[in-house]
C-alpha cells in the first residue's frame, strides 16, 4: 500500500509553465517579499553525475542578466542539518504571476569547478 505524503515537487507559492525566456519556466503563484526563501534548487553529493542532485526548483529556473532571485551556496539547513547545497532567496518583491530568475553559469566544461561559481556570477 502507498502512503499518503503531503510532499510536493514545488512548493504550492510556485508553479511550472512556458517561459519567455527559455522553455519552462518557475513563477510565483502568490506575492513574495523581497528575501523570501524559496527553497533547495541543488544538493551537493559527489556520487552523482557533476557533483550534485538537481531538485525541481534548480531544474526549471531560467537565467536572466537582472535576476529577481540569487542563489546561496549553505553548509546547513534548519530542517536537515548538515547538508551543502544551493538555495534560492528573492532579491526583491515578486509579483504572483512572475518568473523566478537568477542570473548563473550553466555548465562550463571548460572549467571543472563551474558548479561552484553558481553564486558568484550574480
Amino acid at each position: 500500500m502507498i502512503k499518503k505524503t503531503t510532499w510536493r515537487p514545488l512548493p504550492d507559492f510556485l508553479t511550472i509553465k512556458e517561459s519567455k525566456i527559455e522553455g519552462l519556466g518557475v513563477f510565483a503563484t502568490r506575492d513574495l517579499p523581497e528575501g523570501f526563501d524559496l527553497g533547495i534548487s541543488h544538493i551537493f553529493d559527489e556520487r552523482f553525475p557533476d557533483g550534485y542532485i538537481r531538485l525541481p526548483l534548480g531544474g526549471f529556473i531560467n537565467h536572466h542578466e537582472i535576476p529577481n532571485c540569487k542563489a546561496i551556496v549553505a553548509d546547513q539547513d534548519k530542517e536537515m542539518g548538515k547538508l551543502r547545497h544551493i538555495r534560492i532567496e528573492a532579491l526583491q518583491p515578486i509579483a504572483e504571476g512572475q518568473e523566478i530568475i537568477i542570473k548563473y553559469i550553466i555548465n562550463k566544461l571548460d572549467n571543472p569547478n563551474w558548479e561552484f561559481e553558481y553564486e558568484i556570477s550574480q
